[in-house]
């Protein structure tokens, strides 16, 4: 899970003011968030910024207290502590331990448990794969079953077209930190796995109660997403009050045809 490297801070070596916070994407992380970049760019270490802002299941401590050889995963599941880097991937990595506590509690018991019984390999396998798509690249979704539809299938005109109606019913949380840290530069192919939420409750806790409480990995090992080019969501992009946005289909593709009968 902690194989990404944080993004290059910029000239003054804050990446904090890299974050646009008016974002729509950010509204369930701007709270805890700008307090923790405030913190951090007074030069409180990361770590700490995230343990005074706000509580979270586990303790943030240095990336040296994680022992040489150890596994992250298996260190937070025995110690309750989670080893922090300076920048951003951690940075949001904590805000989501802030803002979900309980479902990053639930993704560390099934990779602590895997890892336990498998050990660390090169190839992670299925299941340890689909964890990880979850953890970095997330997104939580509530929508009428016409809107799920749409966008399993990959129907880009219905969903941000006939059907666009139905997003203002509809609530999407992003709980990937890989997919925050990265929509710090935005760009328009990237892309969530949204995971559906099948709940009327709209808060960010009662969300957080419903995955944790129905996470198993080998239904994430089925695959569960839909994808979902995120800067598409009405109102969460200028450029896509425009139609012909989503007329990229390099972007918004097609879905894959099923292979042929035999003959």
């Amino acid at each position: 899970m902690h194989a990404d490297p944080p993004l290059p801070a910029g000239d003054d070596g804050a990446p904090w003011t890299t974050i646009e916070w008016h974002r729509p994407w950010l509204a369930p992380y701007r709270s805890p968030g700008q307090r923790v970049a405030q913190a951090c760019a007074l030069g409180t270490p990361l770590w700490q910024a995230l343990n005074q802002s706000a509580a979270a299941p586990v303790q943030f401590v240095a990336q040296s207290d994680l022992p040489a050889g150890t596994a992250y995963e298996a260190f937070i599941a025995q110690t309750g502590h989670c080893p922090t880097r300076e920048g951003l991937h951690d940075f949001f990595n904590g805000l989501c331990w802030i803002r979900f506590p309980a479902t990053k509690r639930r993704l560390n018991q099934l990779q602590s448990a895997h890892i336990a019984a498998d050990g660390v390999r090169p190839v992670r396998g299925p299941v340890r794969d689909a964890l990880t798509v979850f953890d970095e690249n997330a997104a939580f979704l509530i929508a009428p079953d016409n809107l799920w539809e749409a966008l399993q299938a990959k129907q880009w005109q219905d969903l941000f077209g006939r059907l666009r109606p139905l997003w203002d019913q509809s609530e999407l949380l992003l709980f990937g930190h890989a997919l925050l840290e990265k929509l710090t530069q935005p760009r328009k192919p990237m892309t969530a796995h949204v995971y559906r939420v099948a709940t009327d409750a709209r808060s960010v806790a009662d969300i957080d109660a419903w995955v944790a409480q129905g996470l198993r990995s080998e239904h994430l090992a089925t695959k569960p997403f839909a994808h979902l080019p995120v800067l598409g969501v009405p109102n969460w992009w200028p450029a896509n009050a425009e139609t012909h946005f989503y007329n990229d289909a390099a972007v918004f593709r097609p879905p894959r045809r099923p292979l042929a009968a035999p003959q």
